[in-house]
Formats: structure tokens, sequence, C-alpha cells
């Protein structure tokens, strides 16, 4: 419940729909490559055994990769996706373009959202309002027993 309140807005005040169709594959394919890079790049460094920061980096990136794959709070994600690259960038100081180009895909994912198929449609998704049920009032409605 928590995270619905802290997190639920955010997400619905960004995203005025959640993108259907082909655009949403689409946006499913990059959620997946961002979040399998980061899963993979996550369980490398927890079986490398290097010290505790890049130990650290490798946590981080195992659950942001769970969270971009699941569609999980996309925003907030996509933010850490770019974190946890710059991060890896600045503490192992080898090939940037991988770091580079995942943190620019979390950044898309930050600012157009997750699609269609993700876990925040689902949970923050635009309802369905039935007008007929709030047209119903007790003065109009010949169920209505006074």
């Amino acid at each position: 419940m928590l995270g619905y309140l802290c997190l639920g807005l955010p997400v619905r005040r960004l995203f005025s729909n959640f993108a259907s169709g082909w655009p949403a594959l689409g946006l499913l394919l990059i959620r997946i490559a961002a979040g399998a890079s980061l899963i993979i790049n996550g369980i490398m460094c927890l079986h490398a055994g290097h010290p505790v920061s890049p130990l650290i980096f490798g946590v981080l990136a195992l659950l942001d990769g769970a969270m971009l794959v699941a569609g999980l709070w996309t925003p907030l994600a996509g933010i850490f996706a770019i974190a946890v690259s710059a991060g890896e960038m600045l503490v192992r100081h080898e090939d940037p373009y991988p770091g580079i180009l995942l943190a620019a895909m979390g950044a898309g994912l930050a600012l157009v959202g997750p699609g269609a198929f993700s876990i925040d449609a689902w949970i923050f998704g635009l309802k369905k309002i039935d007008l007929e049920k709030l047209d119903r009032s007790p003065v109009n409605d010949p169920q209505y027993k006074s």
C-alpha cells in the first residue's frame, strides 16, 4: 500500500496513457534488453568476489533489472539504471560504451514509460468509468425504495 501511495501518483501523473499495440511491444523489448543486461551484470558482480562497492552495484543492478523486466515503477527503475551505469563506469574504468547505452535506455524508459505490457499499466493504468452507474441516483432510480 505504501508503494502505491508513494509511487502511484508519480507514475500516473507522468503518463497520460500507457502505449498499447506495437509501441507497447517495442517498450517491452527495450525493458527486457535493459533489464536482462542489468541482471547479468549484477550476477557477474556477485560471483566475481570484488570489494564492497562493486558488490553494492551488483545487488542494485540485479534488483533494478528485475524491476525493469517486470515493468514495476519504471520511471524510478530507469533513473536507477542511469545511476548504476554511471557508477559502474566510474568504479570499474572499463569500456564505457555498454554503460552509456544502458543509461540511455534507462533514460528513455523513464521518460516514455513502461507501455501496456507492464505491472505499472496493470496497477496504475487508466480505469474504465461506467457512466450509467454514475448517472443512477436515488431520485431517478426506480429500484430505489424510500
